[in-house]
């Protein structure tokens, strides 16, 4: 983590003379947009999986009629068809599980009072009047919810909120444009449930940001941000 912490310095350093205070926060934000240059090739690659998971929506419709009656042969012919195609169900997944050790790693960063036995000098760093190793509650108990860090956090919700309301409604289109189960058998084990509950996981993120260091909270708002424009991009 030392090495992590050195550099989060290091680049706050070389943009200290652009963003002065906030350089730490300004360095968060550019890893966090390294990070997802990072994964991007997964990202576009999870956008062809979802297109060719769409083409075959009328083939999974002909399997429907032909064994609606029986829901584990049903089953075992969708799996069976994604494994002939080489579709996984869970394509959009991977990019998002590889992004939570650097989320952790932040998180873990900003929570420590020490690193490697040393004072942590990263917890002195603010984003405006909020500081990095802050959490939203310490700003409503430091001036309140319209005091100089509570304005900051009011900031991120109204950029999470406007980014969660974007993903929501895209995840709705999708989820509409799916066909509808006719059984317990006819999707791959687990997928119609996250099908459901997919579309309100955008709204987590306001959770998310109100609980977690502000350093963390930066990374979860840039990389969701991120992510729509991303999408917006890759599905058009």
């Amino acid at each position: 983590m030392s090495v992590f912490a050195s550099l989060v310095e290091q680049l706050a350093d070389l943009l200290t003379p652009l963003f002065h205070a906030s350089a730490a926060a300004a360095a968060i934000v550019l890893f966090t947009a390294l990070v997802r240059l990072l994964v991007h090739p997964l990202s576009r690659a999870a956008a062809r999986g979802r297109r060719a998971q769409a083409e075959l929506r009328p083939r999974i419709a002909e399997l429907r009629r032909k064994h609606g009656k029986d829901p584990r042969r049903l089953q075992r012919a969708v799996l069976e068809l994604h494994t002939e195609e080489k579709v996984s169900p869970l394509a959009g997944c991977l990019p998002s599980l590889l992004q939570l050790p650097a989320f952790f790693l932040l998180y873990h960063l900003f929570s420590s009072t020490s690193i490697g036995g040393e004072s942590n000098g990263l917890l002195g760093h603010r984003l405006f009047a909020a500081p990095l190793g802050g959490r939203w509650a310490d700003a409503l108990a430091d001036g309140g919810i319209a005091g100089p860090a509570g304005l900051v956090y009011l900031g991120l919700f109204a950029v999470t909120a406007a980014v969660a309301t974007v993903n929501y409604r895209r995840a709705r289109r999708a989820a509409g444009g799916a066909p509808a189960p006719l059984g317990a058998g006819d999707q791959v084990p687990g997928l119609a449930a996250m099908t459901r509950v997919t579309p309100l996981l955008s709204f987590f993120t306001l959770v998310s940001v109100a609980v977690v260091p502000l350093a963390a909270a930066l990374y979860i708002v840039t990389s969701t941000a991120w992510g729509a424009a991303e999408q917006a991009l890759l599905y058009r």
